[in-house]
């Protein structure tokens, strides 16, 4: 039997903007619009509210330009009002051809917000249809808060259905504006709309509000829905929209009996320059593109991935244009280690693999996760602190630096089981260090502190201000120089352990 075709409509552009704080420019309108077009394949696209501003006409204006140019200004579509033929003009003058006319779905909002009867909202309804087909503008109809009509007022909706197959209109929106429905409640009312109207074409919009829109959606395609509304990373009013990811991943892995265009690669990519522009943050744990949804921490889990891929399941990340990771942290075993080793090309035996695992241990209970770009620094960390013998130890130290006062650090080093003390200030934190440092060395040792003279700082390629920091200094004793590293997520600390081995070697 041949699959239904669904229909996607993005309405990220509309809807989505209507998150607080949200607001995006003309070109990055247009640069959305043609990714979700181009990359991402939905099959339509709600770009606009009419008559909101002129920002919002000259983006439409971009758009429906662009849209007409590559022939497919057909799925353009803008949100439209019964106004008298005032959104109709706001169309003409953007280039836009379809409108989204928004009704009332429910006598509560009917009765209460327009102050009309049905038959007068009809006549109205019916009067701005027959202007945009005048202009050749199609129409879709939105029922605005459909969900609340059919629990409270579902006599209304059958009547104003049933005037709709009157009319010349495209496809009936069914959205659940506040969020409410069940799934349940989902399926059984489109069902009744589906048994009642078999011809026409229906869409559902639902919100989020309960964390219910992807099992609406759901239960919207198996009673028989044509077409969805979804936005890029679930953006929208309050709670905001089903979110694009999470239902075409549903779709195509629990719903075979309907198929879609829209190309599950690009999801991510979509999902990150929306987040770019929109300033609207993806939560880490959100489902396909969240950061951590595709990273294992545990270790156990990265020793089943090892037999036979134990904790896999359908959501490969390479579906979506992404990687599997594996953390490193205080959670980490052995196996997650080796995972992130194997994708260096870098192996240790036995021995030096427990070394490296207890060091990432240590650093992960005091930075959440330790990166794979993290991992040679510490590998060469362990390795050279392995081959020095520690007699020496900076035991405690307290580093001071206020406005207006110079640096201070005051010192407790522990030699061969002996505790020594010394304060000391300097230009910074690490020279007051190294200026406390000498003055326990003249005081109870016949050797010199060397001299150093470079010092280097770097932390691992894409990291953030919370990286590993590995600080390199060079070390010179008489005639001879010699290269000491320390690794924190620290700079001065990590200077202090590089400082550390030097006192050791010498």
């Amino acid at each position: 039997m041949a699959r239904r075709k669904i229909e996607i409509m993005d309405t990220t552009l509309r809807d989505g903007e209507q998150t607080s704080g949200v607001s995006f420019s003309v070109s990055e309108k247009l640069t959305i619009a043609k990714l979700l077009l181009e990359e991402l394949k939905v099959d339509r696209l709600e770009i606009a509210s009419a008559r909101v501003s002129e920002g919002e006409l000259e983006a439409v204006k971009k758009i429906t330009s662009w849209a007409s140019e590559n022939n497919c200004l057909d799925k353009i579509e803008v949100l439209t009002f019964v106004d008298g033929g005032k959104s109709i003009d706001w169309m003409l003058e953007s280039g836009a051809k379809v409108q989204n006319l928004l009704t009332k779905g429910s006598l509560n909002h009917l009765t209460h917000q327009l102050k009309k009867t049905p038959a007068q909202h009809f006549e109205e309804i019916k009067a701005t249809i027959e202007l945009a087909a005048k202009h050749n503008i199609k129409t879709n109809v939105y029922l605005e808060d459909w969900s609340n009509g059919m629990r409270n007022s579902k006599a209304y909706v059958f009547e104003y259905l049933d005037f709709l197959t009157t009319q010349k209109i495209e496809r009936v929106l069914l959205p659940d504006t506040l969020g409410i429905l069940t799934p349940d409640e989902t399926f059984n009312f489109i069902t009744e709309v589906r048994q009642k109207y078999p011809n026409s074409h229906i869409d559902f919009h639902g919100h989020n509000d309960y964390d219910l829109g992807v099992a609406n959606v759901m239960e919207a395609i198996k009673a028989g829905a044509n077409g969805l509304h979804l936005t890029i990373n679930g953006m929208g009013e309050r709670a905001g929209n089903a979110p694009m990811a999470s239902v075409i991943a549903v779709i195509n892995d629990f719903l075979k009996e309907v198929k879609i265009t829209v190309n599950e690669k690009a999801l991510n990519k979509v999902s990150k320059l929306v987040e770019t522009f929109s300033g609207f943050r993806i939560p880490v744990n959100k489902p396909v593109v969240g950061a951590n949804v595709f990273t294992q921490t545990a270790g156990i889990h990265a020793d089943g991935d090892s037999k036979n891929n134990l904790y896999f399941n359908d959501l490969m990340p390479e579906r979506f244009g992404r990687k599997r990771k594996y953390a490193l942290g205080k959670t980490s075993g052995k196996a997650n280690i080796q995972k992130n080793l194997q994708d260096l090309g870098i192996s240790l035996n036995d021995e030096e693999l427990k070394k490296v695992t207890q060091r990432i241990i240590e650093l992960g209970d005091k930075k959440e996760v330790v990166s794979q770009d993290d991992l040679p620094y510490i590998i060469s960390d362990v390795l050279d602190s392995d081959r020095i013998e520690k007699r020496v130890i900076v035991e405690n130290y307290v580093l001071g630096h206020a406005k207006g006062m110079k640096p201070s650090t005051t010192l407790q080093l522990r030699v061969e089981g002996v505790m020594y003390e010394a304060h000391a200030q300097g230009d910074g934190q690490f020279d007051a260090f190294m200026n406390a440092l000498k003055k326990l060395y003249k005081i109870h040792s016949k050797r010199k502190i060397p001299k150093l003279i470079d010092y280097a700082v770097r932390i691992p390629p894409g990291s953030n201000s919370d990286a590993l920091c590995e600080t390199i200094i060079t070390w010179r004793r008489e005639k001879h120089e010699f290269i000491t590293r320390g690794l924190d997520s620290d700079q001065t600390v990590s200077a202090i352990k590089a400082a550390e081995k030097m006192l050791n070697i010498i």
